[in-house]
């Protein structure tokens, strides 16, 4: 199964606000994972009504991760963000094979198969170990100074 963009844009949003000490915001998430700032905003606000994330308006505000966030799974994440169509849209397409079909089943299996993985990981445990420091690592270097010219 292949995840589309803003599932995958989701989860990485989640995992740096996780580590980022205090408030961070739109521009520095969409800046830090070079992803478009349009898509970043979005994808913070799917998250918050999925309360993954908290967000603050005005001049002092941002985006955090919320308390409870780390007890949620990637199932439920990807879950939200892919929603619960098949692997194969059946129905889509007159299939001569619909009645007596045994591939839909089996992708099904396997679809359920890989959820149930991905509801055994925490997304507390997505940041656990060095993957955390790591991620605070992300995003642009800052411009060295330039050098001084001879006098």
């Amino acid at each position: 199964m292949k995840l589309n963009r803003s599932t995958d844009m989701a989860l990485r949003i989640a995992m740096l606000a996780a580590v980022a000490p205090g408030r961070t915001t739109v521009d520095e998430l969409a800046e830090r994972l070079a992803l478009p700032r349009s898509h970043v905003a979005k994808v913070v606000q799917r998250l918050q009504h999925l309360g993954v994330l908290v967000t603050i308006r005005g001049r002092a505000g941002g985006v955090a991760i919320a308390e409870a966030a780390g007890d949620l799974t990637v199932g439920a994440v990807v879950r939200v963000f892919e929603g619960d169509d098949e692997v194969v849209p059946c129905e889509q397409t007159a299939c001569p094979l619909a009645v007596d079909c045994r591939l839909r089943g089996q992708l099904r299996r396997a679809q359920a198969a890989f959820l149930a993985v991905l509801d055994e990981t925490r997304l507390a445990d997505l940041v656990d170990g060095t993957a955390g420091p790591l991620l605070l690592t992300l995003g642009p270097r800052p411009t060295p100074p330039p050098a001084a010219l001879p006098l």
